[in-house]
């Protein structure tokens, strides 16, 4: 438990469809490929990956924290909107952090969409800069 009273834990299989419900909430462009099947395999796949963060037993946020075993990618920072600038978002990026010290990692880098603004604070706040250098290129792998 963190000073701001924020703990952080692994997701559990049994809370997947509340975290889609929270998603819808609290985070941006939750609507395209989310879905619980794909949240299960990365949660059976790497089960530290989906951290939670909780108040009083409350779920107030959430940050995937994926490792690929050469590189560390954050995704899917969402903080309740009754939570946000209360350090819910920074004690999610420091346990994710953490985690990814643990397996060697000498960085890591945030999916952050380019109309997000409140995000774009929060990363800034925790140290991220925008790599201008590069595009992400994607390619919808069903039909």
């Amino acid at each position: 438990m963190s000073d701001t009273g924020v703990r952080i834990r692994a997701g559990r299989l049994d809370e997947i469809e509340a975290v889609l419900e929270f998603w819808l909430l609290a985070a941006e462009n939750t609507d395209r490929h989310d879905s619980a099947e794909g949240v299960r395999r990365l949660m059976e796949r790497d089960p530290e990956a989906l951290m939670v963060a909780e108040i009083d037993g409350r779920l107030v946020g959430t940050l995937i924290a994926g490792w690929d075993g050469w590189r560390a990618h954050l995704y899917r920072l969402a903080v309740h909107p009754g939570h946000r600038r209360r350090g819910v978002a920074r004690a999610l990026i420091d346990a994710a952090e953490a985690r990814f010290a643990r397996f060697g990692a000498v960085r890591s880098d945030a999916m952050v969409l380019d109309a997000n603004v409140l995000a774009h604070q929060a990363w800034t706040a925790a140290g991220y800069g925008r790599q201008t250098d590069c595009s992400r290129w994607v390619r919808s792998l069903r039909s």
